[in-house]
Parts: C-alpha cells; sequence; structure tokens
C-alpha cells in the first residue's frame, strides 16, 4: 500500500514573503522596496515576522556576492530560479543571522514544499552543508569598490561596511509629530541636519505621525540639496526632476511656491497624494527635461538629476547586482544634457543646485566642471553649513554614506547678475 502524502509543516509566513519578494527582486521585475512594501501590506505580518520578513529580504542583497560564493560550489546543472531565492535566503539565516542550522533547514524545507518552490531534498543538502567562503568584505562588483576605493580613501572600509548595515529609519517630523511619536511608544533616537532617526514600534504608514501628516520618509544627505538652495521663504523655486516630489513638500514646507517638473505624470500623482497627506501644495508639468522648458525663470532652481542610486545601495541593495560602468556613462550624458537646460532657467543672480544620490565621479563633480567650463556666466559657490560628513569634490560636495547617510553629489552655482 503506497503512502498517504503527509502535508508539509507550516513555515514562518514571513519567510515565504521574503522568498518571493526575492525573486522578484533577483529576476529584475521589481525594486527592493516597494516590492516588500506590498507584500507585506498584503500579508498583514504582525511587527515581529514583517521585521524578519524585511531582514532577510535587504540582508540577503547586501551580501549577495558572498552568499553566492558559498552556494555556487554545491550546485550542478540547472536550479530553479525560485529555488535559488530559497537557497539564498535561508544560507543568508544561517551564515549571517545565524539561526541554528536544523531550523534554518526545517524552515525553508516546509516552505519549499508547502510554496512548491523547487525540489526540498535539494534544499535540504545544500543547507545543511553550505559553510561561508572567503570573500571581499565589501560585497561590490570590483569596479564599483575601486570607485569607493579611490573617493573615500582611508575610509573606504568604514564607509562600505557601514552599506551592509541596515538603513535607519529618517524622518522629517514637525514639533507634532515628535509628539505623535513618543505618544505611540517610538524613539528619537538622534537628530541630524533637520532629520531624525526614529524607532517605531510597528508600521511607518499606520503610524500617527505619519497619517496626520507630520512625518515624511527623508534621509539627510536628501534633505541636504534641499538646504543647499538657502532661503526659500516666499521664494519661487522649479524642482526638477522632482520624482515623487518629496523634496517639493520639503520644499514648500519652507515656505515656497513650487513647480515641480517631471517627465513621468504618474509620478506627480503620487506627489499630490504625498503632499496632500502632508497639508502643503506645489504646481505640476510634465515635461522631457532634455529639451529646453518653457517655463518662468526663477531665483531658485534644483537639479535633482536621474543618476545610478550608487550612494543609495544600503537602503537599495539592489541597484549594485544591476549596475554596469555603461549605465554610468549614458546617465552622465543624459545628465550632461539636462544641466544646460535647468541652468537657462535660472534668473541673473539666482541659484543653481545640481544633486545626484551617486558617488561616480562621471556623474558628479565631472559633469559640474564640464557645464561651468563652458557657461562662464555660472560660478561654483560654497553651500551653507551642512550638520553632516562631506567632501570637497571638485566644484561641490560629496555627502558621505556612513552611519545611514546616503552619498550625494551637490553643487550650488551661482548666475552672476
Amino acid at each position: 500500500m503506497s503512502r498517504p502524502d503527509r502535508r508539509p509543516d507550516p513555515s514562518n509566513p514571513a519567510r515565504e514573503v521574503a522568498v518571493r519578494v526575492l525573486y522578484r527582486v533577483l529576476e529584475g521585475e521589481a525594486f527592493a522596496a516597494p516590492a516588500l512594501d506590498r507584500a507585506l501590506r498584503e500579508a498583514r505580518l504582525p511587527a515581529r515576522d514583517a521585521g524578519l520578513a524585511t531582514h532577510i529580504v535587504y540582508g540577503t542583497l547586501r551580501h549577495y556576492p558572498s552568499l553566492m560564493a558559498a552556494l555556487s560550489p554545491l550546485l550542478t546543472g540547472e536550479t530553479q530560479r525560485k529555488t535559488w531565492a530559497v537557497l539564498l535566503a535561508g544560507t543568508f539565516e544561517k551564515l549571517f543571522l545565524h539561526t541554528p542550522t536544523h531550523a534554518v533547514v526545517n524552515e525553508y524545507v516546509n516552505l519549499t514544499r508547502s510554496a512548491r518552490l523547487g525540489p526540498s531534498g535539494l534544499v535540504n543538502a545544500v543547507l545543511r552543508r553550505v559553510e561561508a567562503v572567503s570573500a571581499p568584505s565589501h560585497e561590490l562588483p570590483e569596479w564599483l569598490a575601486n570607485v569607493y576605493a579611490e573617493l573615500f580613501g582611508q575610509q573606504a572600509a568604514q564607509v562600505t561596511a557601514s552599506l551592509l548595515q541596515p538603513q535607519p529609519l529618517w524622518l522629517s517630523l514637525s514639533e507634532e509629530g515628535a509628539k505623535l511619536i513618543e505618544e505611540d511608544g517610538g524613539k528619537i533616537l538622534r537628530s541630524l541636519d533637520e532629520v531624525d532617526e526614529v524607532e517605531l514600534p510597528g508600521s511607518l504608514r499606520d503610524s500617527p505621525a505619519f497619517t496626520r501628516g507630520h512625518a515624511q520618509p527623508m534621509n539627510p544627505a536628501s534633505l541636504a540639496c534641499v538646504h543647499a538652495l538657502g532661503d526659500v521663504q516666499g521664494q519661487r523655486v522649479l524642482d526638477l526632476a522632482g520624482g515623487a516630489g518629496v523634496k517639493a513638500a520639503m520644499l514648500a514646507a519652507r515656505g515656497a511656491d513650487v513647480t515641480s517638473v517631471d517627465l513621468l505624470s504618474r509620478k506627480h500623482e503620487a506627489a499630490r497624494a504625498n503632499l496632500k497627506r502632508l497639508g502643503l501644495q506645489a504646481q505640476f508639468v510634465t515635461h522631457d527635461l532634455r529639451r529646453p522648458l518653457d517655463v518662468p525663470k526663477s531665483n531658485f532652481v534644483l537639479l535633482d538629476a536621474p543618476c545610478t542610486g550608487s550612494g543609495t545601495l544600503r537602503s537599495h541593495p539592489e541597484i549594485k547586482l544591476r549596475l554596469t560602468p555603461q549605465d554610468v556613462t549614458e546617465l552622465s550624458e543624459l545628465q550632461g544634457r539636462m544641466l544646460p537646460n535647468a541652468a537657462d532657467l535660472v534668473e541673473p543672480g539666482g541659484v543653481l543646485v545640481y544633486s545626484v544620490c551617486s558617488v561616480t565621479p562621471q556623474e558628479g563633480p565631472e559633469v559640474v566642471q564640464n557645464f561651468v567650463n563652458v557657461h562662464p556666466e555660472f560660478m561654483p559657490e560654497e553651500l551653507p553649513p551642512l550638520d553632516i560628513p562631506v567632501l570637497r569634490e571638485g566644484p561641490g560636495i560629496m555627502t558621505v554614506p556612513l552611519d545611514g547617510v546616503d552619498g550625494f553629489y551637490i553643487a550650488r552655482l551661482r548666475r552672476k547678475s
């Protein structure tokens, strides 16, 4: 008589969420942050399980090179891509979270069976045998590791190690927001350049500070781009390549009359929704900034240009798995086309701030230096004081991506009167 099939033991649902998100990210179908956010909202996991899923997804992506080095010798032939996601997540737990081997094997074998993610026997054998191997500590492609090494010198090892740590929750808070955070059982751990690192007991989206419009997620380096403009109270500001409008919101909160410009109208929809939540307003224009823009000139123009995101690897670790030197070249060419069109919108005597969340020299100092070489009417000038570590790089500064701060290149240019 044949033995009846036994239903697999249940696994922690956090691990299934993590594996399915990892599969989508590694397939190039999605970025980690929106994919995980959506998956967690649909799964409605308790806070502790949501935290585990988040830790597995981001930890696996941050340590992907080491995980692949450990797994590859144990696998021959074709392995299903979903099975790879299972093995990567399980290996991360075993090698970096130090979850006991028997627990890792049981959880991921049961998950593989119940969710039909591949051959459970293979998962069992590999997760029992996998061990750490010698791998570069920076967990970066060699070409990108060289960029970090050349830029940050003696600090490079500290910087790249910092990129492997979980990203803090940074919030720009009103006074009421800070009060609501503490009343809800959260903690404000530190403040940096008008942004607070916050610890919450649950989801940000469900917190009173967020739902009542008193909290805006934003990295201190990103807010530094807004600070670079100076005092914008009562001034008309052009926010170019404004994306989802986070910088537009911060400018509006500082009393500016903001017009945000982006290529994609769907980003304006997200920006409007966010501004409504915050009780703020801005105008929106849909335009391709590779072409001149027909709007009135302004004394304050911010171009936060599309870039590789190579300064945001702590919060977007999947970028390093996709990025190539060719991408850097293509984006620097795009930035070089956009910057003169942004400059045309600056009134005589006005200020133009150029920024990118990238650490590559091609996208930052080289773009700006090439521009000022052929536009002598624009002169680089010092940024207002910033409360974050920076390096002088060509006509601007680079924020140092340590302790949760992203790497941004920021240049402030003054048009001659």
